[in-house]
């Protein structure tokens, strides 16, 4: 089968990609050949493979329709979500601005995950963000709570994380208590830079207005008229998310991201993110957006090593399933 399109010329070359990358790609995934002559690509292979590739085609259009830049992560997402036979569409992905960096970049929902997260915390007062590395969760909620902020619908921003080493012990930490918690806070730090500006962020974190503090400085508070984002929850204690949950008072909105996958709790130690899910799951006002490795935007090697990762997790956990039950039974 055959299939002619029409693509304007000044849009080939971000259809196409440099060098042809994005078509070659297509091409590749589907096994389909094509053409290019003058505005028109013709695609030629199976009828079923065709269609996949022209609608791959359509995404990558659809992506330069929303202002959005045709990288290699949303190749690879539209890619992925034909392979799928995804009903969603790159069009109903829209070009709704968060907010803008400094350097004056939109921020935007780049995947349905994405979407639906950003839509949650619009429409409740509690949502719980999980998903591996590079899904957005942390970046998109404070995108979310300065875009609050600015418009006055909350009076400050709280960003708060649990002050717990990676795997390592890091010993003593010289300075003051601030310059003792700071490393663990540093990745909202960033955020905030990139989003808000070092200028106008210490502005207002000197009027007390936006505050950065580690979990266990909580307790005791009640957090009216605030956006709060507790990052890392993975490595809370149930403890210290009930503690945190009962802080939020009115008029606020909390968010809390996670990573199931990357717990740093001493060994037996239950996670208290793991335990809220649990517990709160039949709460209405509550949401709770699983983002998967198909909603990480950052290079596409970090997808294949989520999802190596993933793998290797689940057949390990189906192998230690099958020695616990073969030791029991040799213990009966």
């Amino acid at each position: 089968m055959n299939k002619a399109l029409t693509i304007e010329n000044s849009l080939m070359q971000q259809v196409f990609g440099e060098y042809d990358v994005n078509i070659k790609k297509i091409s590749r995934t589907f096994d389909v050949d094509y053409v290019i002559r003058h505005d028109e690509l013709i695609l030629s292979g199976n009828e079923s493979n065709v269609a996949k590739a022209e609608r791959c085609i359509e995404g990558i259009m659809d992506t330069i329709s929303n202002g959005a830049p045709v990288t290699e992560q949303a190749v690879n997402y539209i890619i992925g979500l034909t392979e799928a036979e995804s009903q969603d569409r790159i069009s109903d992905l829209g070009n709704d601005i968060i907010c803008h960096t400094i350097q004056g970049k939109p921020i935007v929902a780049k995947t349905f995950g994405q979407k639906s997260y950003v839509e949650a915390i619009d429409k409740k007062m509690i949502v719980f963000g999980i998903g591996p590395a590079g899904t957005g969760k942390t970046y998109l909620a404070m995108a979310k709570a300065i875009t609050a902020f600015k418009r006055n619908e909350v009076n400050r921003i709280i960003l708060t994380r649990p002050a717990i080493e990676a795997g390592e012990k890091l010993g003593f930490l010289p300075g003051d208590m601030q310059s003792k918690v700071d490393p663990y806070l540093r990745p909202l730090y960033d955020a905030l830079y990139e989003i808000m500006g070092s200028e106008q962020f210490l502005k207002n974190m000197e009027k007390g207005l936006i505050e950065v503090a580690p979990l266990a400085y909580m307790r005791g508070r009640t957090l009216d008229n605030a956006f709060i984002v507790l990052d890392e929850a993975q490595n809370t204690t149930p403890a210290q998310m009930k503690m945190f949950l009962t802080r939020i008072g009115f008029g606020s909105k909390a968010i809390i991201t996670g990573d199931r996958s990357q717990k740093d709790l001493p060994k037996g130690t239950k996670s208290g993110l793991d335990n809220a899910l649990t517990v709160l799951k039949n709460i209405d006002d509550i949401g709770i957006c699983e983002l998967t490795s198909k909603d990480v935007v950052r290079h596409p090697l970090v997808q294949k090593i989520v999802e190596a990762y993933d793998s290797y997790e689940k057949k390990n956990g189906r192998r230690e399933a099958r020695f616990e039950t073969k030791s029991r039974r040799k213990l009966n």
